[in-house]
């Protein structure tokens, strides 16, 4: 697809390119961090706790970003501060704690559940980066087989319906917007101190951009997306386009469409 923008946002000389280009510089940096759910997995140094508290921290990045913080820190003040220990050696008295627990849709029960699916992942699975990266099959464009494959590892154990709501299925065409914010968390590789870059088994090209009704809207006025809805086959269509900008790091510009649509209200 050719990359079109409205006229109206077209001055002589105007390139998406290095305008997204500039706005990502702007946004890119350490100062995003403290008002974003990623503040959270920053936390941490040890690779196990950074891919737990980020993973958490993106289940529940929904809503007001104050709340998101807030709750969140709650999560890791209840694993006391060591994501990683407390997953892998919790017993079921630990547990406790953590019923009355609830960020919107997101409850106690469900939040149960994600601590032993995440065991069961370390346990039995070799942990976060290891189940993602054996989802890839050969000639993989993006992560979507990756991301069905560990959800379908996920739900394995004995869980209520409900909660598999909050794990998105793309083959279901979700957006699967916080996973795919995760991912970009866990293996985008930059020295701006936002993004991690500590899965070192998956490509950063094969990243696909987290798309809410924010990024969603600037990414129509500049016409990287098209589609309506903010579907997985939009997030197909929109990523397509970014990596006609960097091939190999097509999502640096996801900060770029979520600051020109929270801070500058494009």
């Amino acid at each position: 697809m050719v990359i079109e923008q409205p006229l109206s946002l077209r001055p002589l000389g105007f390139s998406i390119k290095t305008f997204l280009e500039e706005k990502t510089a702007l946004y890119n940096s350490a100062a995003f961090v403290e008002t974003d759910p990623v503040s959270i997995p920053h936390l941490y140094s040890k690779k196990e706790d950074i891919e737990i508290a980020g993973f958490m921290a993106a289940t529940i990045a929904w809503g007001q970003r104050t709340t998101i913080l807030k709750n969140a820190r709650s999560l890791m003040e209840r694993m006391d501060h060591s994501p990683h220990q407390f997953i892998i050696g919790f017993q079921n008295s630990d547990l406790e704690r953590f019923k009355n627990f609830i960020h919107r849709t997101f409850n106690g029960t469900d939040c149960i559940y994600f601590f032993h699916a995440l065991k069961n992942i370390y346990q039995q699975h070799g942990g976060l980066e290891s189940i993602f990266h054996s989802g890839l099959n050969q000639g993989d464009a993006d992560l979507k087989n990756s991301i069905v494959h560990v959800r379908k590892i996920f739900f394995e154990l004995s869980h209520l319906r409900r909660t598999e709501k909050h794990f998105s299925n793309p083959e279901e065409n979700s957006a699967a917007k916080r996973i795919n914010m995760y991912l970009r968390w866990m293996v985008r590789r930059d020295k701006n101190g936002v993004d991690f870059g500590i899965w070192k088994s998956i490509s950063p090209a094969l990243l696909s951009c987290p798309l809410d009704v924010h990024s969603g809207r600037v990414a129509r006025k500049l016409g990287l997306l098209t589609r309506k809805q903010n579907d997985w086959k939009a997030v197909e269509e929109l990523t397509s386009n970014l990596r006609m900008l960097d091939p190999g790091d097509p999502v640096k510009y996801d900060i770029a469409l979520f600051g020109l649509g929270v801070f500058e209200k494009f």
